[in-house]
């Protein structure tokens, strides 16, 4: 019986121990926030503090756990720009925990469709899109994924933009603590069950266009053809994509620069990291 007692004295101390490692994580993340919104152009317009708790108490019950972290949100919203300084942000932190899989990289091969219509004006007037789900493999995505959080090594594809080409098994890709997933439907029906944090990038519509044309001309696309698939992009916006940012966790604000992404996400990581250290 003094066993039992002592032995459940034990479990109470821990789970109070564990209880104020959450509370000081919550705190140093509240404190990033409330400077954060702050600034004329805040980088988080929405955070669901509960879901930041829930999150917090698993990084601590399973600590070899692998958190994916899905970024998505319109074509030119800045999803890429967001990732991109976190991960610098974590490079100059010395958090070297994450890994990358990028959803463009999923495209299908469409270098046959290309090559047989001549030019993509004539692609695109054959209604081909390359703004719906099916034109992504996003089974192939969850595979990978699933692989990476389970620890094991991926070689992803690689797309060509201008030859439509997807070259397969070219990126060796290895699992860390976090993943790193982002673009178009990363929040797809298809791979919610296994995401952790959903994170929606937004960004007005004429400022999503102005950066759509500017990025469009990188990859081969000019005149009507760029007009045609702008088109198609806003119109497949509005089914598949806007509607994530109602399940979305976290809503990021794309107006905002690349060094105050980074200082943020080093602000985060920092505040995290000195509360592990201190134990």
């Amino acid at each position: 019986m003094e066993d039992e007692k002592f032995n459940s004295s034990i479990q109470i101390n821990n789970m109070r121990a564990d209880m104020s490692f959450v509370a000081r994580i919550l705190d140093g993340i509240r404190k990033v926030i409330l400077y954060d919104s702050k600034q004329k152009q805040p980088l988080i317009l929405k955070l669901n503090e509960g879901f930041i708790f829930n999150l917090a108490r698993k990084a601590l019950l399973e600590q070899k756990y692998s958190f994916l972290v899905s970024v998505t949100g319109e074509s030119a919203s800045g999803k890429t720009t967001l990732v991109n300084n976190a991960v610098k942000a974590c490079l100059k932190s010395n958090q070297n925990i994450y890994t990358v899989i990028r959803c463009d990289d999923y495209y299908k091969d469409a270098s046959q469709e290309l090559k047989e219509a001549g030019n993509y004006e004539n692609l695109f007037a054959t209604g081909f899109s390359f703004d719906t789900p099916d034109a992504i493999d996003l089974g192939l995505m969850r595979e990978h994924l699933v692989a990476l959080k389970n620890g094991q090594e991926i070689s992803s594809p690689e797309y060509d933009f201008i030859t439509c080409e997807s070259k397969l098994n070219s990126v060796p890709k290895k699992p860390a603590r976090l993943i790193l997933n982002e673009g178009l439907y990363v929040l797809d029906k298809s791979l919610l069950d296994i995401v952790d944090v959903k994170i929606f990038v937004f960004s007005p519509f004429q400022v999503i266009k102005d950066r759509w044309f500017a990025r469009a001309i990188s990859r081969g696309k000019t005149g009507k053809a760029a007009e045609m698939q702008f088109n198609d992009v806003n119109q497949t916006a509005y089914r598949y994509i806007r509607p994530a940012m109602n399940t979305a966790d976290i809503i990021i604000n794309g107006l905002t620069t690349q060094e105050y992404i980074e200082e943020i996400a080093e602000m985060l990581i920092d505040s995290i990291s000195s509360v592990i250290k201190k134990g």
